[in-house]
């Protein structure tokens, strides 16, 4: 047994009851970060906990909606009108002796748990059970934020110096489609590889998908459904432009193959209209998310080939002539793709195959996240790989499992002496 692995062993309680204490705290979003969150006292423990670490700087960066404006003009990346009252992300740098550095990106902000009676023990009290440790943010994505930190301190707990740099960044606002880590590489914030820590079932993701989420509007002309020739549905108008959209999405299936991601979609997923069954229905509105492949499909495309679906299906129908459908762009976010024959994604395998024994699946992740913004945006050689799995996330009796967790602390911490030892 390694160095590591006996103080691993040794003080795996103390790892595991800084993640319970974390997982207490309620740090929900509210309507998905638009109506704010609840990150703050979570954010006040990582700052306690870093400062009893001894972390170099710790910094406490207030959210602001022109830095989200700025990122949305420049890179297409930004959610705006999110409520940032008492919302601020946490970076903490821990000094090296001069090697390269590493940057481990979590989000605190966790779903909210309106489901709460549906769980076998209360979301915000963790317990473990069958070594799970149940509880809201277990998977996503404390678990990951916390393997972090507790990589810091096991390489302290083992006599350890730090070759590089070691930033950690505890950012909020993520659920709502990433604004925390917006913030965070538009301050500058960079190293030399990143590792995003949200959970990949102990597999490497190299990609994911990028998305755009629309709600379209629209308008009919209600009336007794005895005179229905005399109104106009809003519920036709829109099943119109829904089956339009439907086939732009087979020819995307069609056209588009990525290696190691699913094919594009686009998926409807809320529905509204009308009033009664015996009135003709005067509004309708749908909310749909189009995922698209990196690499091959761009945001701006999406964005084209939607709105042109929904002119031609307009141009073609004389009551959407005068009463055309309005478009709201709610959330977007691009893809990320980061090359698997690069130094820091070889050195993590080997770090990996020297813990487990084996080498790490390679994969892409239909679920977007962060990992994008530090590729795309900071130009930074980016990894995702973190405790958790992609099922628990946001479901009923959310849970990480405890080895897995622990065994994360312990490839993070030799993935620090590894990357940090490589000369810049």
């Amino acid at each position: 047994m390694s160095r590591l692995q006996e103080v691993l062993e040794q003080n795996k309680e103390y790892y595991i009851e800084q993640l319970k204490n974390l997982l207490a705290i309620d740090t929900h979003d509210l309507h998905h970060g638009i109506g704010g969150g609840l990150e703050k006292e979570g954010q006040d423990y990582m700052i306690r906990l870093f400062e009893s670490m001894g972390a170099s700087e710790i910094v406490k960066d207030q959210m602001e909606e022109s830095v989200i404006l700025e990122s949305l003009e420049k890179h297409q990346e930004g959610n705006v009108g999110h409520d940032q009252t008492d919302r601020y992300n946490v970076y903490a740098t821990f000094k090296g002796n001069g090697g390269k550095s590493l940057l481990f990106n979590s989000h605190i902000d966790v779903m909210p748990a309106d489901d709460a009676d549906e769980w076998t023990t209360p979301p915000f009290q963790p317990e473990i059970r069958d070594g799970k440790l149940y509880a809201r943010g277990a998977a996503d994505m404390k678990s990951g934020l916390m393997a972090s930190a507790m990589a810091v301190k096991l390489l302290q707990d083992a006599g350890y110096e730090l070759p590089g740099d070691v930033i950690i960044t505890s950012v909020c606002d993520e659920e709502g489609g990433g604004n925390g880590s917006i913030q965070a590489v538009m301050r500058g914030l960079k190293a030399d590889g990143v590792v995003n820590c949200e959970g990949t079932s102990d597999e490497l993701v190299l990609a994911h998908m990028g998305w755009v989420f629309y709600k379209v509007d629209f308008e009919g002309k209600a009336c007794h459904s005895g005179g229905k020739k005399n109104g106009v549905s809003a519920i036709d108008k829109a099943f119109k432009v829904i089956q339009a959209l439907n086939e732009k999405e087979h020819e995307w299936l069609l056209e588009y193959k990525h290696p190691l991601l699913p094919p594009p979609n686009l998926n409807v997923g809320v529905i509204h209209g009308g009033s009664a069954g015996s009135t003709v229905a005067g509004d309708c509105s749908f909310s749909t998310c189009v995922h698209f492949v990196p690499g091959l499909m761009s945001h701006d495309q999406v964005v084209a080939e939607f709105t042109d679906v929904v002119d031609r299906v307009t141009k073609s129908d004389p009551w959407l002539v005068n009463h055309p459908p309005k478009l709201d762009l709610y959330q977007q976010g691009n893809g990320f793709e980061q090359e698997e024959d690069h130094e820091f994604v070889c050195t993590f395998k080997d770090v990996y195959k020297n813990v487990h024994g084996r080498d790490v699946k390679v994969v892409g992740s239909p679920a977007g996240c962060d990992s994008r913004l530090w590729k795309n945006i900071a130009g930074c050689p980016t990894i995702q790989y973190g405790p958790g799995n992609l099922p628990q996330c946001h479901a009923v009796d959310e849970w990480v499992s405890i080895e897995d967790y622990l065994q994360v602390i312990l490839v993070y911490a030799k993935l620090i002496l590894e990357w940090g030892a490589k000369t810049n």
